[in-house]
C-alpha cells in the first residue's frame, strides 16, 4: 500500500493534478486515438485532418514493397521468435536486415535491438563505466541521457553545440581515463544539426570514441538521405551509428553499426540485446525494405529536402520563431505552456494535427508546437497548414 504521505505519492498526485486540469480545459491533447491512417491524413475523433505530428519523414508507412515484405515474413515464420537473439530467437531476416544497414551505413557491421530507446541505454552503458567519461551535449534525447547515468561513468554535460565547452570538456579527463563522446545528429526538440566536422576533429584530438543518434537524420539529410555523414561529405569520423527502425523507417527497433570488432563486443555485452526478446520477422522485413526503398525511390528526399525549406521559409515570412532548424522537425515557438496548449488545441480544431511540446520537456519560456513536415506533404497542405498557424497564433497572442 502506497503511504499517501510518501514523496512517491506526492509526484503522483502532482502529475496527476496537472493532467486533469488539462483535460478539464479541454487541453489535453496526447494519446489521441487514429482511427485511420491514410498518408499524410488521419482521422482522429471522426475528423479527417492533415498530420503535422508524423516521423514517417519520406511518407513510407503504408508503401506496398514494405507492407508486401512485412505480411511475407509472417507467412513464412509467423509473428514472434523463439527467443533472445543470442539464443533461440535469431531467423535470416535478423542478419539480412544488418548486412543491408551496414551496406547503407558504410559499415562493417550491424546489431538490431527490438526498442530505439533501448538501444541508446544499453549501449552506453556497455561501452563505458566507472573509470570512464562520457560526455553528451545538452539538449541530446532522454535515451541517451539515460544510457550515460546508467553506465555509471562521469557524466559530463556540455552546452549544446558548442564546441569550446566540448573541448573544455575533453581536455579536462585524466590520463588513463576512457572517454565517450555522444550526441544527437539532428536534435529532436529544436531541429538543427550537429556541427559534426568539429566533433571528429575534438574527439580525434583527444584520443575519444565518438557515437552519434541518427535516429532523426536518416532519410532527411544527405544527398541521398544516409545521413549526417553524407551531408558534410565526412566519412570514418563516427565509431558507433546508432538509429532507430520506427522513424523514417516503418517499423520498430533500434541498431548500432560500427566495426566488426565493436559489434562482437557489444552482441556479448550490451545486456538489452542479450536479454530482450528478438524483433518480429514482420518488423525485420519491413525495416529491410525500407531501407531499400530509400534508395530505389530517391525523389522522396527530395521532395522531403523541398518541402522543409518552403515550410520553413513560410513560417518564417509569417513572423514565427523556429529556432535553428533546418530540419522537418520544425519548432513554432509559443512562449508559454498555455499559449503552445491553445495554439495546438485551435490547430486542431480547424483540421491541422500537431501537438504542443511544453516544460519540462524544454524550457518553460521555449514552449511550442513540434511541426514535422513529410515527403508526403504537398504544397498546397503545407501552405494551408502554415495560414492555419498564423490565425492561431494572432488569436492567442503570439504574432
Amino acid at each position: 500500500m502506497l503511504d499517501p504521505k510518501s514523496p512517491i505519492a506526492w509526484r503522483f498526485a502532482q502529475m496527476n493534478e496537472r493532467f486533469a486540469s488539462a483535460k478539464a480545459q479541454g487541453l489535453y491533447l496526447y494519446q489521441q486515438e487514429a482511427e485511420k491512417i491514410d498518408g499524410m491524413h488521419v482521422t482522429i475523433n471522426g475528423r479527417d485532418m492533415l498530420q503535422f505530428a508524423s516521423y514517417s519523414y519520406l511518407d513510407l508507412l503504408g508503401h506496398p514493397k514494405i507492407d508486401a515484405a512485412a505480411i511475407e515474413a509472417v507467412e513464412r515464420y509467423s509473428s514472434g521468435t523463439h527467443g533472445v537473439r543470442i539464443l533461440a530467437g535469431t531467423i535470416p531476416l535478423h542478419t539480412e536486415l544488418e548486412r543491408t544497414i551496414s551496406e547503407f551505413k558504410h559499415t562493417e557491421a550491424t546489431m538490431v535491438y527490438s526498442s530505439g530507446f533501448v538501444t541508446n541505454y544499453s549501449t552506453i552503458a556497455a561501452l563505458v563505466g566507472r573509470n570512464d567519461v562520457v560526455i553528451s551535449d545538452k539538449l541530446n534525447h532522454a535515451s541517451i541521457v539515460d544510457g550515460c547515468l546508467m553506465s555509471r561513468a562521469k557524466f559530463v554535460r556540455v552546452a549544446h553545440n558548442d564546441m569550446a565547452s566540448l573541448e573544455k570538456a575533453l581536455a579536462s579527463v585524466p590520463p588513463g581515463k576512457g572517454k565517450l563522446v555522444v550526441s544527437d545528429a539532428v536534435f529532436s526538440m529544436d531541429g538543427d544539426i550537429l556541427n559534426l566536422p568539429d566533433v571528429v576533429g575534438l574527439c580525434n584530438k583527444y584520443e575519444a570514441l565518438l557515437m552519434i543518434d541518427e535516429a532523426h537524420s536518416v532519410g532527411v539529410i544527405g544527398e541521398t538521405g544516409r545521413g549526417i555523414e553524407e551531408h558534410f561529405g565526412l566519412y570514418g569520423g563516427i565509431d558507433i551509428k546508432m538509429g532507430t527502425l520506427s522513424k523514417t523507417i516503418p517499423s520498430v527497433g533500434g541498431y548500432v553499426s560500427g566495426s566488426e570488432e565493436l559489434i562482437t563486443y557489444l552482441k556479448h555485452a550490451s545486456r538489452a540485446f542479450i536479454f530482450s526478446a528478438a524483433l518480429p520477422p514482420a518488423q525485420a522485413a519491413a525495416a529491410k525494405a525500407a531501407f531499400e526503398v530509400i534508395l530505389e525511390e530517391p525523389e522522396r528526399v527530395k521532395r522531403l529536402q523541398r518541402n522543409v525549406e518552403h515550410f520553413l521559409t513560410g513560417l518564417k515570412a509569417r513572423g514565427f520563431d523556429t529556432l535553428n532548424s533546418v530540419t522537418p522537425i520544425v519548432p513554432i515557438i509559443a512562449g508559454d505552456d498555455e499559449r503552445a496548449w491553445l495554439m495546438a488545441k485551435l490547430s486542431q480544431e480547424r483540421d491541422i494535427f500537431v501537438l504542443p511540446v511544453v516544460s519540462p520537456a524544454v524550457p518553460s519560456n521555449l514552449a511550442r508546437l513540434r511541426a514535422n513536415v513529410t515527403a508526403g506533404h504537398t504544397i498546397e497542405e503545407i501552405d494551408h497548414a502554415m495560414d492555419v498557424f498564423a490565425e492561431v497564433a494572432k488569436e492567442v497572442g503570439v504574432l
